[in-house]
């Protein structure tokens, strides 16, 4: 799909080579007689397109809205559109960053626990009251009866030494026969103290 300015150098193309009138060649393009006689209003825009490279040039991760921002704040009087012209004009535009690719590995399901007190996971829950203090919830599961073995509720200020405590209790309480595996985020930092180990094997 060519352009008005194309097709206006066709007409011209046609009328000197071929003798042909401008309705006619019009007509043979495409296009109208006011389109052909039509010429651009357009001021120059030497100094604000090279205003425009400049910013480019200057911040680089910067595409044609923030310049164009930055346009107004120096006092051009320039909308958005003839902004994106100028700059798609230049050939300028700015790159897009490529996502890393994660490396295919094979998904296994996870082993499904055989009896009770061999495998649990422990998650936090976040909410907040009224006057705006924060408070969150350690809970823990075991995976086989879905028994709830602990909930732990303190703020986070308390957290730390709170969800040791409630996660030692339940594994002093719960660990019957032998130690269970403890899944779930930050558990494995939590389950090497030596007072958990204690617990568990207690």
């Amino acid at each position: 799909m060519v352009g008005p300015q194309v097709k206006r150098q066709a007409v011209d193309a046609l009328r000197e080579e071929r003798g042909f009138g401008i309705t006619r060649a019009c007509g043979l393009i495409g296009i109208s007689r006011s389109l052909y006689g039509y010429r651009s209003r357009r001021p120059p825009c030497g100094d604000l397109r090279q205003r425009i490279c400049e910013l480019a040039g200057e911040k680089r991760r910067y595409g044609y809205r923030r310049i164009h921002i930055l346009l107004r704040r120096e006092g051009w009087t320039v909308n958005r559109k003839r902004t994106y012209r100028l700059y798609r004009e230049a050939g300028l535009a700015v790159r897009r960053r490529k996502r890393k690719r994660i490396g295919l590995f094979e998904r296994k399901p996870l082993p499904k626990p055989s009896a009770v007190n061999r495998s649990w996971s422990m998650d936090f829950i976040a909410d907040g009251l009224i006057d705006g203090r924060k408070l969150r919830v350690l809970a823990i599961v075991d995976d086989y009866s879905r028994e709830c073995l602990a909930l732990e509720v303190d703020t986070p200020s308390m957290a730390g030494v709170s969800q040791r405590c409630s996660l030692g209790s339940a594994i002093s309480a719960g660990c019957r026969c032998q130690s269970p595996s403890i899944t779930g985020r930050s558990s494995r930092a939590r389950c090497s103290m030596p007072g958990l180990m204690s617990a568990a094997c207690g």
